[in-house]
């Protein structure tokens, strides 16, 4: 195994998934409101988006890169409008902060779900990795598939370390928090979450077009 190419793949799948985002808002906020394995989860849900991404990336797959330009404004308006549905049950859950919190199975794959939906449906992903790999030199011959999965590999592994540690500083503040400033938090998260829903609906616009010249979401 190329270590090398391992650790730029590590690299990049850290850098794309760390920007501070709608998904990163979630994560933090199931944290607080379930646990750190519930945070986990959730976190893991777009590691597995980002790897997807990077695979198509890696293996230079380019009429599947080529079909989610073409579908991107599709995209978006899905990923707009869960973003609302997400952010309004944010704000109109009420929080009950336990010491020793129980994550059900069945919630914690709605948050993997919720998280991976939201990553995939931003197509913006696959651009950034276009350029971080280059930009690291983690760049696979067309055909050569063992480097190709060695830097698909690092890619997720990457991911997942960025919403461990994001999960696990949160999770150093739970105690913290008594029901009040967590259903605070949750309704701040709420807000935000919508807001992010409300850019990705512009940029479905026109106008939102537009602006994304100037500013891409």
């Amino acid at each position: 195994m190329d270590f090398v190419l391992l650790a730029k793949g590590v690299i990049a799948g850290f850098v794309i998934a760390a920007p501070v985002g709608p998904v990163g808002i979630l994560v933090a906020q199931r944290t607080l409101a379930k646990g750190i394995v519930a945070g986990m989860i959730a976190g893991g849900g777009a590691a597995v988006a980002d790897t997807i991404f990077g695979a198509i990336a890696a293996f230079s797959i380019t009429f599947v890169a080529t079909f989610l330009t073409q579908v991107e404004q599709w995209l978006r308006l899905g990923g707009g409008i869960l973003l609302l549905l997400i952010g309004a049950l944010t704000l109109i859950r009420q929080v009950r902060v336990q010491a020793s919190p129980r994550t059900t199975v069945g919630l914690s794959l709605g948050d993997f779900a919720s998280t991976f939906t939201l990553t995939i449906t931003n197509p913006a992903t696959i651009a950034s990795l276009v350029v971080v790999f280059p930009a690291l030199g983690a760049i696979v011959p067309e055909g050569d598939l063992p480097r190709a999965w060695t830097l698909v590999l690092g890619v997720l592994a990457g991911s997942t370390m960025w919403w461990l540690t994001l999960s696990t500083l949160t999770s150093l503040f739970r105690t913290r928090l008594n029901e009040s400033r967590m259903q605070l938090i949750n309704r701040i998260s709420g807000m935000v979450i919508i807001f992010f829903g409300v850019l990705v609906l512009i940029s479905v616009t026109r106008l939102g077009e537009d602006l994304l010249d100037l500013a891409p979401i």
